[in-house]
């Protein structure tokens, strides 16, 4: 009797495990793929037909595109860390802020990253590539490799260039200025590689994955090897709309000469400096894409690719010469809207939503398709009301930061800007103007829209955590530097 019950205590504990691989082998798998420093605006099937971009065309065609995705802004210069923060655990910007020196001790030390709560529904997560978060890839995802740092170094030479009418010091492809180039191979064929490799491990396995991709491209030094450079001669690049030689507000906005990011061309700005910096981009971005290309090539080998959910977006845009702006820390479109886009299964092909949303929302979208309870603390909204047309918008309202000296809030097709310690109040028409080049802040017609969307802005601060006051705003203070004795 005795054996009886053994027996049929093992039989139990077999078929439960059996049932409990075959759920798992039912979920659906997740591909992210993750990009550094990428506008909205640089996909060719977007509509910007000087860049070619075949793959990410690719995913254009398979899936849904959101073509008003944003992060919410940055709270210090590196605005990579601020978005990253936010995709990994769920807060608001400020919120995210106050969490970042608790991330181990708290977040990864309870289980509540994204790879973690998908690791506890059965997923085997990888990742490789730029992390740029203050919690340990080798704890919270199954595997980590090549965990790269904020940035490629970017030698002296690649700052202030190129200056008219002076050759320019620094190349693109040359191995010698290290760079992407650090190591002997270029760090998105890297990140390709590694995608691949993972994949032929997957394709032998029955239990679902999460692979979160993460290029370090295109941030500078924008690298690319020469045969991409070529592929954009500086006579077929145009300016970018708004050329500016410089934005009168850069200093008011915390974006003067000071600025990492902006030393990258000379002031003030000229088109030559402008193109060969937009040929750079383009270039490294292209390159990537080809990544990207085989990775998807890779995904379709497995046999998995019917149930996978591929995403792809960037943490955050750039200005690469938009307003006279070199970098991301500003709330115009250009910096604070990426590509988004999802295809999968019972995804609409080759379609495009129009509704706000935070590229953030991709974390809680892959918890209700794994069948995961969202958390309390996440603040993103998951996407797939929206991708099964079971809403029309999730969001009336996007909110938009930048340390202390910026804030913005869009509101359908209006968006009101201020930079709070220069009193200064943008107002823009984004349906007629969308490249924020008319400032019609000053009409009286304006004044009742203008004091609503303060209003709103200012009720999104509180839900973000935000305690900037935006009619007495408190000047950062930079930490004291100790005496030596």
């Amino acid at each position: 009797m005795k054996y009886q019950r053994l027996t049929v205590s093992f039989v139990l504990v077999f078929v439960i495990g059996i049932c409990i691989t075959q759920a798992e082998a039912r979920k659906p798998n997740f591909l992210f793929i993750f990009a550094d420093d990428q506008a909205y605006d640089t996909i060719r099937s977007h509509g910007q037909h000087e860049i070619h971009t075949p793959n990410l065309d690719r995913l254009v065609s398979s899936g849904l595109t959101f073509t008003h995705a944003y992060n919410q802004g940055g709270y210090h210069g590196a605005v990579c860390v601020a978005s990253r923060t936010m995709l990994n655990t769920g807060l608001y910007l400020w919120n995210a802020r106050a969490a970042e020196g608790k991330l181990k001790s708290e977040y990864q030390a309870k289980g509540m990253m994204w790879s973690q709560l998908l690791g506890k529904a059965g997923y085997e997560s990888y990742f490789t590539g730029k992390w740029h978060v203050k919690a340990d890839t080798n704890v919270i995802f199954t595997k980590a490799q090549n965990v790269r740092g904020g940035m490629p170094n970017q030698t002296k030479e690649g700052y202030n260039r190129p200056i008219d009418g002076k050759p320019d010091p620094w190349s693109p492809y040359d191995p010698k200025f290290g760079g992407f180039w650090k190591g002997g191979k270029h760090w998105s064929e890297v990140v390709g590689d590694d995608a691949v490799e993972f994949l032929g491990h997957a394709a032998k396995r029955d239990n679902p994955f999460f692979m979160y991709i993460a290029f370090n491209a295109p941030h500078d030094p924008r690298q690319a090897p020469k045969k991409f450079v070529d592929m954009y001669p500086i006579n077929k690049i145009a300016l970018p709309e708004p050329f500016m030689p410089e934005y009168p507000w850069k200093d008011a906005m915390g974006c003067g000469k000071g600025l990492r990011d902006e030393k990258l061309a000379p002031f003030p700005r000229t088109e030559r400096s402008v193109k060969i910096n937009r040929q750079e981009y383009y270039a490294i971005i292209t390159h990537m894409d080809e990544q990207i290309g085989r990775i998807l090539d890779a995904l379709d080998k497995t046999g998995k690719a019917d149930n996978t959910y591929i995403f792809f977006t960037a943490d955050h845009g750039l200005g690469c010469g938009h307003h006279g702006l070199m970098g991301k820390q500003n709330v115009f479109d250009h910096s604070i809207r990426v590509p988004f886009m999802i295809a999968g299964p019972g995804v609409a092909k080759n379609k495009k939503n129009s509704a706000p949303i935070y590229m953030q929302d991709v974390m809680p979208t892959t918890l209700e398709l794994a069948g995961v309870d969202k958390p309390d603390y996440v603040q993103f909204e998951s996407l797939m009301p929206l991708v099964k047309g079971e809403k029309k918008q999730s969001r009336d309202a996007i909110y938009s930061a930048y340390v202390n000296k910026q804030r913005a809030v869009t509101m359908g097709d209006w968006k009101y800007i201020t930079y709070p310690t220069a009193k200064k109040e943008l107002l823009f028409n984004l349906k007629s103007d969308p490249w924020e080049t008319k400032d019609l802040a000053g009409d009286s017609a304006h004044t009742s829209r203008i004091a609503d969307m303060k209003a709103r802005l200012q009720q999104l601060q509180k839900e973000t955590g935000d305690t900037l006051d935006l009619d007495a705003p408190v000047p950062v203070k930079k930490p004291r530097k100790k005496k030596t004795k």
